[in-house]
């Protein structure tokens, strides 16, 4: 059985490609067969997993998701690109901007990415999609394929404002499109445990979503060498492995097993 999570919020810089990449390696060095889908236009997650030039790549989930749109056979191998850390990447690029443009005019628009994930899905355990910061159509695929979605958070807060959209947007493709689709919870990142302020946060995210939601136990520390990581093409796991951030992630990933149980 493959899981499907789409990592998502519309709001930028919250930690979405970070956990992406590092909830994903940290699946596979459980053992787990990853997947991970770069669904946003920026390229980011691509860039740093270590493939500099995501916009000179020439196959990518845009390309991908454009022969099926026109009928065109899809190899399920086909624009895979495969990382150092044991886990699979489809790269995405500047490309999907163009494709999301497009798509509003395609049959079946919101499920052009599940039927790509139906080709790939027998050779994985786990598939994580890194959203991009918006709720336009392409994130809306996302939710269309996926089982659950993940939420990152940064313990500031404005941001715990803008959740209401999202869950909104989710409880509508639940009912809509995805009938399956749950939210696998809320994860606090970038948070500075001297502080007090994170632990306000989490109260308020508790309070307002607490009993519809699960928030994990587990939070994202704020920190340097977590930002580094991205110029380097590493998870955190090989830049610091004996860091808190390593640490977390771990423990994030131990958490996400066990719901798969």
């Amino acid at each position: 059985m493959c899981k499907i999570i789409a990592i998502a919020n519309q709001k930028g810089g919250v930690g979405k490609t970070t956990t992406t990449s590092n909830l994903g390696i940290g699946l596979a060095k459980q053992g787990k067969k990853v997947l991970l889908i770069d669904a946003d236009a920026q390229g980011s997650l691509t860039a740093s997993l270590g493939f500099t030039e995501p916009d000179s790549l020439e196959v990518t989930l845009a390309t991908i998701m454009g022969n099926l749109i026109n009928d065109e056979e899809v190899e399920p191998g086909e624009g895979i690109l495969h990382h150092e850390e044991g886990i699979d990447l489809m790269p995405g690029n500047i490309e999907l901007s163009g494709l999301e443009v497009s798509l509003v005019n395609v049959m079946s628009r919101e499920t052009v990415l599940r039927s790509y994930i139906e080709i790939v899905r027998e050779s994985y355990d786990y598939i994580l999609i890194d959203c991009m910061p918006s709720l336009g159509m392409i994130t809306i695929n996302a939710f269309a394929s996926a089982d659950s979605i993940l939420i990152p958070v940064q313990a500031a807060y404005l941001p715990v404002k803008g959740l209401q959209q999202l869950i909104k947007t989710v409880g509508k493709v639940k009912r809509q499109i995805n009938p399956k689709l749950e939210i696998e919870g809320i994860l606090l990142t970038m948070v500075d445990s001297r502080t007090n302020y994170a632990k306000d946060i989490s109260a308020m995210l508790k309070e307002a979503y607490g009993s519809r939601v699960r928030i994990f136990a587990n939070v994202i520390p704020i920190s340097v060498r977590a930002a580094e990581i991205s110029a380097e093409g590493v998870s955190i796991y090989k830049h610091d492995p004996k860091g808190k951030v390593a640490s977390a992630y771990d423990s994030l990933t131990k958490e996400v097993l066990a719901d798969g149980q």
